[in-house]
């Protein structure tokens, strides 16, 4: 059974999430930063829902320390105020974020489709039916360890960026759609335009491109989406 911890200064959010949660999942319960990285020395942890507002260390801070040692999936709650915390939260590593209030079954939702994600690589009639090995250029992502390589050095992404990078590389050429990645990654439907994909795309460029600002294999299609391909040697 995987463990969640639910790290919000609202106790009555914290137990209502405990509630929809407890039937399929250990959970763990913090009311700051601090507790919940107590808990993460003892615990083994498989995904996180963090508010990003919490007194002491809060949501963020707590993000880079999980991020420095961890790269288990992180759900942020925010306040719909806050759209500028969820946009650094996704640039620090955080996998996606859900305004409150919100429907604690879609919290279900995601973290079922999260952790699938996550986990879907240990199945074996899975990594059967794929190559294990994706190539491009300079680019090696290797499912069977779920391990992306630049030139030969390993890089370290996120469960959502390593989705994301594995959609394009399957189909390199082929324009994706905002929508297209969206319903592939996160399994559900796209109902919604945020900057989620944007940031989670630039993040990318920042781990495998020479130079972010002009990217020789993740290329943006004005009006349309987004691309892979080896670049062209001069």
């Amino acid at each position: 059974m995987y463990t969640i911890l639910i790290a919000d200064d609202e106790l009555e959010i914290v137990e209502l999430l405990q509630l929809y949660l407890e039937k399929e999942y250990n959970i763990l319960q913090a009311q700051n930063g601090n507790e919940a990285l107590k808990l993460m020395q003892s615990h083994t942890v498989d995904l996180a829902i963090l508010d990003i507002m919490m007194p002491g260390m809060d949501g963020l801070q707590l993000l880079k320390r999980i991020r420095e040692n961890d790269h288990f999936p992180v759900l942020f709650l925010s306040a719909k105020s806050q759209y500028h915390d969820k946009i650094l939260g996704l640039e620090l590593g955080a996998d996606d974020y859900i305004s409150k209030p919100f429907n604690p079954l879609e919290i279900v939702a995601r973290v079922g489709s999260m952790l699938r994600r996550v986990h879907e690589f240990d199945a074996p009639a899975v990594q059967e039916k794929k190559k294990e090995q994706i190539v491009l250029g300079r680019l090696l992502l290797d499912r069977s360890s779920c391990q992306v390589e630049v030139a030969g050095e390993p890089v370290a992404l996120t469960s959502t960026e390593y989705k994301i990078l594995e959609l394009l590389m399957e189909q390199p050429g082929r324009v994706f759609t905002r929508k297209k990645i969206y319903e592939a990654v996160w399994e559900d439907f796209y109902v919604y335009e945020d900057n989620s994909i944007m940031v989670h795309i630039s993040n990318i460029r920042d781990k495998i491109e020479r130079d972010s600002k002009k990217p020789e294999y993740l290329k943006t299609i004005r009006g349309l989406g987004y691309k892979i391909e080896a670049p062209v040697e001069k």
